[in-house]
């Protein structure tokens, strides 16, 4: 009997599976502060040495952008 229930919920076993290793994927997408730090620093070095392909407008929108989200994934990382 268990070998027939390991065959039928074998599908349902495989289908979370996958949904934590999506969600983990997510997860790490989310919460590292890495690529919107490397983000940010790109932003600087484009403003400073680059000034004629992005005005200040810009540059400050951007820049205030990406800082929410490294203070929103600092956030939740100080709530988990």
């Amino acid at each position: 009997m268990f070998i027939l229930d390991d065959i039928l919920l074998a599908p349902l076993h495989g289908l979370v599976w996958l949904g934590r290793n999506i969600q983990d994927i997510i997860d790490r997408e989310l919460f590292d502060e890495e690529p919107i730090k490397e983000k940010l620093l790109e932003l600087q070095f484009k403003h400073e040495y680059e000034l004629e392909l992005m005005s200040e407008d810009e540059y400050r929108v951007r820049e205030t952008e990406l800082l929410e989200r490294l203070n929103a994934v600092r956030n939740a990382k100080e709530e988990a």
